[in-house]
């Protein structure tokens, strides 16, 4: 007899009761080696460049402290919740982004917009990894080269912190006077700009490639591929030390950063609650805009990393250990970030508003400048560099790579592809590669940010946003929580199921409505974009949504009926291959149908696959064991 989990306890590994026995492994696609290996891709995936460029700068513009309480809020009602929703949907079906839309084949576009979407991710994430890397190799000198403007390519309005041995007081008094005159630029930022990046003076004027960067592309795209040569055997086993690494890089780097003079003035910056911000909607809506960016939902990389779990893994408890320590990570790095630029603020004797920056501005000026600051500041360069490329690398891996070979591999499905995996993934980090070669241009640095704001943006909510309609709505939500139940023993909580149908969705049009509102053209510093350039910007962000309409017109146009409505309902029903993917956990309505009459509704086979043979083998009546499983089935 079958006897049902209470509520909220799992069988043992997720396993529904008599299951126990059932192999639980994928061989033709792979699996995780173990649960940890999981946890720790996820944890790497999540856990980008954005938790510490991004955020401690968002808590700091939004009301310090008091944008914790937003940041949480958002968390748990739409992070969380759509965090479990796309593990539990790539695990339930052990399908990349394209291969889990047989739950309704007309929203297969959404699986074509992730895949979109991670490809534009994909390409200048790994530039940014690239000038990391090249940050790291340049500070492998007794010197750092940022730290003096006595170089070729410094101009007269540099003024360094540690030039001309002056004292501690005139240095003091040239900051202020070189800030009054608004002509003093650090040597970290003409390093960026005239010697790294060689900038040009317009989007359109490409220039020359920079040679430097385009072989440290080459090195970034060679590492990204050794890590995915054996697909997730080999990048399940890097990602003990590429996810764990960052955390003790942060660790000593905080430890050192709170031992300096001003450190304290710098926290207490991105600390101190503003209460009345609290009341801001642009607050809320960053709060709002962080986590779902950060978490990574829509890009395609959730579904991919779930589809290599075993079938009965509890990706509940999983999805609320990566989610939470995504965001206990943002907070810690803000205190790694803060306690250094607040030591910079107290040496130059200026608010810590002044120094305090986002982005590559932060990453490779602001930062960098403050690390000149220390005693042996070449290490403290070194492991800085090498956090942010490990960060990187470990959204990289899922983010482009491993999210299309899986779409790629799956979609074919046939053993000759399957087989060949591995040149797949070297083809898609050929031309990752070659597409990334215009980002190392005197201009890169332009159509990078360009990509940045536009191709990753508005577009991954709208997919989020139509993604969660189609599984509450089209394909219904009670079939959507019966199938988890099936797959970890119990059904997702009600607080879950909520979120699901009602509060993520309203807080993801929210998201969408705020992003549309707080539009302002792009611009990098004094330079404003053109006309031309935001147009490709617009273009690039509809390129992943259009995908969405196109393959449901297309699906309609080629679904059977003779009304426009039957051919609706033919093109948003399940398809019959949807459900596992292993014979041996399609129990229930998913069980093998053995009679013509019974194709039509799939609930009707026996729980236990070997009996329902032995009564059709037995020339049993059909209908007889269809009553007796749909009995057993409600009793489950």
């Amino acid at each position: 007899s079958l006897v049902k989990a209470p509520h909220g306890i799992s069988p043992q590994n997720g396993a529904v009761p008599g299951e126990r026995g059932k192999q639980d492994k994928s061989v033709k696609r792979g699996n995780w080696g173990n649960q940890i290996e999981f946890v720790l891709t996820s944890v790497g995936y999540a856990v980008g460049l954005g938790n510490v460029w991004r955020f401690p700068y968002l808590c700091y513009r939004n009301g310090g402290g008091a944008f914790m309480f937003p940041y949480f809020i958002m968390l748990v009602f739409c992070g969380i919740p759509l965090f479990f929703m796309e593990l539990s949907f790539g695990q339930f079906a052990s399908q990349g982004c394209l291969g889990v839309w047989r739950v309704s084949p007309m929203f297969k576009g959404v699986g074509y917009g992730m895949m979109v979407v991670s490809t534009y991710i994909g390409i200048y994430y790994n530039v940014v990894i690239c000038i990391a890397f090249y940050y790291f190799f340049v500070s492998m000198t007794r010197v750092l080269p940022w730290t003096y403007c006595s170089n070729t390519w410094n101009t007269p309005d540099c003024a360094g912190v540690l030039d001309g041995n002056l004292s501690s007081r005139a240095a003091l008094n040239l900051t202020h006077l070189l800030n009054a005159t608004q002509k003093r630029t650090s040597p970290s930022e003409e390093y960026w700009r005239r010697y790294v990046l060689d900038l040009s003076d317009d989007i359109g004027n490409l220039g020359e490639v920079r040679l430097p960067l385009l072989g440290c592309l080459g090195v970034s795209w060679v590492v990204v591929f050794l890590c995915l040569i054996k697909g997730v055997k080999s990048s399940g086993k890097v990602v003990y030390f590429t996810a764990t690494f960052p955390y003790v890089v942060l660790t000593i780097l905080f430890v050192r950063g709170i031992t300096l003079e001003g450190a304290l003035t710098g926290i207490m910056y991105y600390l101190t609650p503003q209460w009345d911000k609290i009341l801001d909607a642009k607050v809320w809506g960053d709060a709002a805009s962080q986590i779902f960016y950060s978490l990574g939902c829509a890009w395609g990389g959730l579904i991919t990393m779930a589809s290599y779990n075993k079938f009965h893994n509890n990706c509940y408890r999983d999805s609320i250990i990566i989610s939470i320590t995504n965001c206990a990570t943002s907070v810690y790095a803000g205190f790694v970030i803060f306690s250094i630029l607040g030591f910079m603020a107290n040496h130059l004797g200026v608010d810590v508003s002044k120094v305090a920056d986002h982005g590559p501005g932060l990453a490779f000026v602001a930062y960098p400048e403050a690390l000149t600051l220390l005693p042996i500041s070449p290490l403290w360069s070194i492991l800085f560099f090498f956090m942010l490329i490990l960060l990187g690398l470990g959204t990289q891996q899922f983010c482009l790579l491993e999210t299309l070979v899986t779409a790629i591999v799956d979609e074919v499905g046939n053993e000759w592809i399957i087989r060949r995996k591995t040149f797949v993934t070297l083809g898609v980090a050929v031309v990752g590669f070659l597409l990334g070669v215009p980002l190392t241009t005197q201009a890169g640095i332009y159509w990078l940010l360009l990509m940045d704001n536009y191709a990753a943006s508005f577009s991954l909510v709208v997919i989020s946003c139509i993604m969660c309609v189609a599984i509450m709505y089209i394909y219904g939500h009670r079939n959507y929580f019966k199938d988890i139940e099936m797959m970890l023993g119990f059904p997702p909580p009600l607080f879950f199921q909520i979120c699901w149908r009602f509060i993520s969705p309203a807080i993801i049009f929210f998201i969408l409505v705020f992003t549309v509102i707080q539009y302002r053209p792009i611009s990098y510093n004094d330079y404003i974009y053109p006309n031309w350039a935001i147009s490709i910007g617009f273009l690039m962000a509809l390129s992943s949504v259009i995908c969405i309409p196109i393959y449901a017109i297309y699906k309609v146009c080629r679904s059977e009926g003779d009304t426009l409505l039957e051919r609706l309902k033919n093109a948003t029903k399940a398809s019959k291959d949807w459900g596992p993917a292993l014979a041996e956990h399609r129990s229930g309505r998913y069980a093998p149908v053995f009679s013509p009459s019974t194709e039509s509704h799939l609930e009707v086979q026996p729980l236990q696959p070997e009996k329902g043979r032995s009564e059709v083998a037995a020339a049993s009546p059909v209908q007889g064991s269809n009553g007796s499983a749909h009995s057993q089935d409600s009793r489950l």
